[in-house]
């Protein structure tokens, strides 16, 4: 990927060493300067008050006003005497997450958290747009890792690693060299790379759109599945239930406390080891265990966090507090039931707070329609069969999603650092 990228695009006649690991080579033309030539920190305080106008920041959406919807970012601290200022075209950075791009450029006049730096140009010979490339440039943010105080990752649950606490100071930032090419290739790099990677993020949006339409495809063949079978010309009846409805006269309705049991996870506090049984919670798998809590077939069901995503488990595992898992007496079949399990609207039995939650009565108190044994079976092979279908097509889309930002990351580095010559 990372060839295919530079030879797609010429290059600069020559080129000499930065001085800089993350930068590597430049051009001859261009220079490679201490962030302290380019720029100066905004130390402004907000004490007095003079903005009651709270700055947010994350990774998905840059800098936001604490206002909006689905803003991310730190939480509002009370006394907001303790925060910064922050003027539009500042590039605002959180110093504890900058190492996994918690930056953006601000449009806005306000104040920002005290972990936030405001950082504005003071060099003519800079263009902000460009240096905002060079901050949102991954090689960039992980060669601050150097200068990072604190604790760098941990294991969450899903196997998530997290960076916590990764402190950037002032004063490192100001000696780390960034890449100074002339101002008129910055304000042309600027330009290319807002051009690209627009056409770049279209194409990810178009399939990330195909994977939804993919999904919400499934969850129709596997709604009408176990509903309404797989015998067309069936004889239908009202199921009494409005998100089941009509279902074939043979079946029957049963609550999911008639069809199995539900049982509690328990934390796991044991030794974790490299190779062992499963250890799951709602967001998924996240480590192993040397030790199991069940053998056999069950469905896992989200208790806490996560609660609308079923699994369907047959082995040795264990399933912490977060997540139920459901026995199936002899005269159903598991599989059948976890499909089932799929269709419920979890967003109506959700409990109302911060963290999404589901009980043990409403789950046992939740109807399916139920077929005898061998529909269930044939149910069952013919879902395996669709669903492995979704898998492959989902698996292909994912895999173009996941080269088209890795030529994204590439690109942004190979142009703002001068690997390529933009036109």
């Amino acid at each position: 990927m990372d060839k295919t990228v530079i030879d797609s695009y010429p290059r600069y006649d020559s080129y000499k060493d930065s001085g800089e690991d993350w930068i590597a080579e430049i051009p001859t033309t261009w220079n490679s300067v201490p962030l302290r030539n380019i720029f100066k920190f905004r130390n402004e305080k907000n004490n007095p008050v003079i903005t009651d106008e709270i700055l947010s920041l994350s990774i998905a959406h840059g800098v936001t006003k604490y206002s909006d919807k689905n803003r991310g970012g730190n939480k509002r601290k009370d006394d907001i005497t303790a925060y910064k200022i922050a003027r539009p075209n500042d590039i605002v950075l959180n110093s504890m997450n900058i190492i996994v791009g918690a930056v953006g450029l601000s449009k806005y006049f306000g104040a920002i958290s005290p972990v936030y730096y405001a950082l504005y140009l003071h060099s003519n010979e800079a263009n902000i747009n460009y240096y905002e490339w060079v901050f949102h440039n991954n090689s960039f943010q992980k060669g601050l890792l150097k200068y990072g105080k604190g604790i760098l990752i941990k294991m969450g649950e899903g196997g998530k690693m997290n960076t916590i606490r990764m402190k950037i100071s002032q004063h490192d930032m100001k000696y780390f060299i960034l890449p100074f090419p002339p101002l008129k290739e910055q304000e042309k790099i600027a330009r290319f790379l807002e051009s690209r990677t627009t056409q770049i993020d279209q194409a990810i949006n178009l399939k990330q759109q195909q994977i939804a339409k993919l999904e919400e495809y499934k969850q129709i063949v596997i709604q009408n599945a176990v509903t309404k079978g797989l015998n067309p010309d069936a004889q239908l009846k009202d199921s009494g239930v409005d998100w089941i409805g009509d279902i074939p006269k043979h079946w029957e309705v049963k609550k999911l406390k008639y069809i199995g049991k539900i049982k509690n996870g328990i934390d796991y506090k044991h030794v974790e080891v490299e190779k062992g049984y499963p250890v799951i919670g709602s967001g998924g798998q996240f480590t192993y265990a040397s030790k199991y809590l069940y053998d056999g077939e069950a469905v896992l069901l989200g208790r806490k966090g996560t609660i609308d995503k079923p699994l369907y488990i047959n082995g040795k595992f264990w399933t912490v507090d977060t997540m139920f898992y459901y026995i199936c007496k002899k005269e159903f079949s598991t599989k059948f039931v976890y499909y089932c399990a799929t269709t419920i609207p979890f967003s109506y039995f959700s409990t109302d707070t911060a963290l999404p939650s589901i009980t043990q009565s409403h789950l046992n108190n939740h109807k399916f329609a139920v077929p005898n044994l061998k529909e269930q079976n044939d149910i069952v092979q013919f879902l395996d069969t669709e669903t492995s279908k979704f898998q492959i097509l989902k698996a292909s889309y994912q895999t173009q999603i996941n080269r088209l930002k890795e030529y994204k990351t590439i690109l942004i580095n190979q142009a703002v650092t001068g690997k390529i010559k933009v036109n």
